[in-house]
C-alpha cells in the first residue's frame, strides 16, 4: 500500500467530508493527515473545560458531545451538540488564546479527529482551499447560532422543540431526555408534556 492510501485511511472522514466543499488533492490530503490526531473519547470525558485554551478544532467521526456553559447557580445551558461529520469547538476561545467559558462533553463513546492551531494556520496559510473551506465551515456555524438566538426570544418552547427536532433529527432519539430540555432552556417534564401534546395533535 503505497504513502498516499495509507494516508487516506486514518483521515477518510475527512476527505468525504470535504468533498462537500472543495475535494481535497493528493498533496493536500498527506499535508492534512500529517496535521490531524485521532483520538478514542470515553463517555463522559471532556475535551475542553472552563477555564482552559480551546487549542484544538474537533471533527466527530463517531459519537456525540454537547457543548454547555454553566451558571452562578450551577445550572447546565447546552449551547449546540456535535455528532458524526460534525465540528465543534469554542471558537472565541481557539482564535484568541482566551481561556473558555465552555465545557465540552462527550455524551457517547466517540472517535474524534483533532487538529491544533498551529497546524490549521499552516493548512490556511499553504492551502488557500483549506482556508476556504474552513471559512464556509465558521460562516455555516454563524448562521446556526444566529437562527438559534433568533429561536429563543421569537418562538415558544414548542417551536423550538420542533426546530430542535428539525436540525438534530438523528438525535433526537440517542440524546436524553435531560440533555434536550438543556438545550431548549425548559424542564425535562415540561419537554415530556410538550411531546405529549405534539403526539395528541
Amino acid at each position: 500500500m503505497n504513502r498516499l492510501n495509507i494516508k487516506k485511511l486514518t483521515i477518510q472522514p475527512l476527505i468525504e467530508y470535504f468533498k462537500k466543499y472543495l475535494p481535497l488533492n493528493s498533496d493536500e490530503i498527506i499535508s492534512l493527515s500529517e496535521r490531524v490526531t485521532r483520538r478514542k473519547i470515553k463517555r463522559r470525558q471532556m475535551i475542553l473545560q472552563e477555564g482552559f485554551v480551546c487549542k484544538h478544532y474537533t471533527f466527530v467521526e463517531k459519537g456525540c458531545f454537547k457543548m454547555y456553559g454553566i451558571d452562578e447557580k450551577g445550572t447546565q445551558h447546552n449551547l449546540r451538540f456535535a455528532a458524526e461529520d460534525d465540528w465543534v469547538a469554542d471558537l472565541g476561545s481557539f482564535y484568541s488564546g482566551k481561556p473558555s467559558k465552555l465545557f465540552i462533553e462527550a455524551i457517547e463513546p466517540s472517535t474524534i479527529l483533532q487538529i491544533e492551531k498551529q497546524d490549521l494556520l499552516y493548512l490556511f496559510v499553504n492551502s488557500p482551499k483549506f482556508d476556504r473551506n474552513f471559512r464556509v465551515i465558521v460562516e455555516e456555524k454563524f448562521i446556526e447560532l444566529q437562527t438559534r438566538l433568533l429561536q429563543n426570544f421569537s418562538s415558544n418552547a414548542e417551536q423550538r422543540y420542533l426546530d430542535f427536532l428539525e436540525q438534530y433529527a438523528e438525535l433526537s432519539s440517542r440524546l436524553p431526555n435531560t440533555q434536550i430540555a438543556s438545550y431548549l432552556g425548559i424542564t425535562p417534564e415540561f419537554l415530556s408534556k410538550i411531546r405529549k401534546d405534539i403526539s395528541l395533535k
